[in-house]
């Protein structure tokens, strides 16, 4: 099998949270191949882990990949500060004669988006709305690179690294199964609060789940690389509660058009067309657009955000909500069938590394400084008695079931196949039984005979 034959047959996705096919995303020819390690938001742990760990089988599988890209450039893109990780990464190129480059990225929010990423390692930025591909380039995670080692010993992915952070005892990085119940996660690093909520991800970008039947249903996949446990009345809970109707209000009354959600935003920086506080100066005319064409004069920007947060969590001074107003502009430009035209040219602004948002006083701003700088000093693995293993996990379609329940089944072994298109393989993560399978997903108990 060549590479995209050996990962797809692997199941490996974006191990960074997007979760995209990576066998997709390997089936081109670029110059640059660059690996993500830069954390993108605040209180993640674990690609720090990784790095230093399992440095020089990274640098060695680097090679591998650039080689079937066509790659002449090969980055390993992380944060400066990241002294210790630098440092093994270093000692790992100079033991295996590589000729791959560590790129130091600045302290600032979000320094791991892709396109930002692209733009500080290479200057060229990406489309609007557009790939990697486009100007010369492929990124994968450091935890997909490790993956794609494993998929070329043929090993499919079956485990994750993940960090637990926040309201703990004990910050963690754990090893566990895919299909681990998160509250088992939880539970190991001894949650300081009954009352918690959890966000999946990072604060800005992570999913939040607040209802306890929520936090029982959810489990460790592919993507899953942190779990924060916060107080319920956490500021961050509040904010992600407000309905859209008390945003719209705000909205239209507070906003001062001072352009701080702008002149931080991460996509203005690059060059795209995202202005957001014009998306919010005109939201009071959403009502009165006579035609398609003035909507899209209108909020036509609202298609180019990445949700990122900077403007409602950090750049705006009242308190409003650009993020959520650009993501309900996206839906209503869908709706009306409006099509945004792309710039394919777009240059970086002159100002673009002078307007960073700073990572501390970012975490500063959200209220999470209590937890930051709380560094995990081991690595746990952690086996739970049952498993349920979703089958999609990934951007595509959901997997299709090759399974029955009563099933014995190996580590390893394949659950559920790539759908035709956009899809990817699904593999048992642990030794057992399959004691319930759905198209959803399939429950498995350890061990059992």
């Amino acid at each position: 099998m060549n590479l995209i034959e050996t990962v797809k047959a692997a199941g490996v996705v974006g191990a960074g949270g997007a979760g995209f096919p990576t066998h997709v995303k390997l089936n081109t020819k670029v110059e640059y191949f660059i690996v993500n390690a830069a954390e993108c938001e605040p209180l993640i742990e674990t690609d720090k882990y990784l790095c230093r760990t399992w440095a020089e089988r990274i640098v060695r599988t680097i090679p591998v990949i650039a080689d079937f890209l066509g790659a002449s450039k090969k980055v390993i893109a992380l944060k400066a500060k990241y002294e210790r990780e630098i440092a093994a990464l270093k000692q790992a190129v100079e033991t295996c004669g590589s000729d791959v480059e560590i790129f130091g990225l600045g302290y600032f929010y979000p320094a791991g988006d892709e396109q930002t990423l692209i733009q500080q390692v290479t200057g060229r930025s990406v489309p609007e709305r557009g790939l990697p591909s486009d100007v010369g380039c492929v990124v994968d995670n450091v935890g997909t690179v490790l993956n794609i080692a494993d998929a070329l010993e043929g090993k499919p992915v079956t485990e994750k690294y993940l960090s637990v952070v926040g309201e703990v005892r004990q910050t963690l990085l754990l090893r566990v199964p895919v299909g681990t119940p998160v509250l088992e996660c939880v539970k190991e690093a001894q949650p300081l609060i009954s009352d918690y909520a959890l966000i999946m991800g990072g604060p800005m970008m992570g999913k939040q789940l607040t209802e306890r039947t929520a936090m029982e249903a959810a489990v460790v996949t592919k993507t899953t690389g942190n779990i924060m446990v916060l107080p319920k009345e956490h500021y961050l809970f509040k904010r992600a509660a407000l309905p859209m109707e008390t945003i719209k209000r705000q909205t239209r009354s507070a906003c001062i058009q001072c352009r701080m959600c702008t002149d931080l935003c991460p996509r203005y920086l690059i060059g795209h067309q995202m202005r957001p506080n014009l998306v919010m100066r005109n939201l009071w005319r959403e009502e009165t657009a006579k035609d398609d064409e003035e909507f899209l004069k209108m909020f036509g920007d609202a298609a180019n955000c990445c949700s990122c947060g900077v403007c409602e969590m950090f750049a705006c001074p009242m308190g409003l909500s650009p993020r959520k107003v650009n993501e309900y502009m996206k839906g209503e430009l869908r709706k009306r069938g409006i099509q945004v035209p792309k710039n394919p040219e777009a240059h970086a602004r002159e100002f673009v590394d002078e307007r960073k948002t700073p990572t501390n006083r970012l975490v500063a701003r959200l209220d999470l400084s209590k937890y930051y700088g709380k560094h995990p000093q081991e690595c746990r693995e952690l086996y739970p008695e049952t498993v349920f293993i979703p089958f999609s996990q990934h951007i595509g379609k959901p997997a299709e079931t090759v399974k029955k329940a009563g099933d014995t089944v190996a580590r390893g072994e394949l659950l559920a196949a790539a759908a035709e298109g956009l899809s990817a393989n699904i593999h048992s993560s642990v030794d057992g039984v399959v004691e319930e399978i759905t198209e959803k997903g399939a429950r498995i108990r350890c061990g059992k005979e």
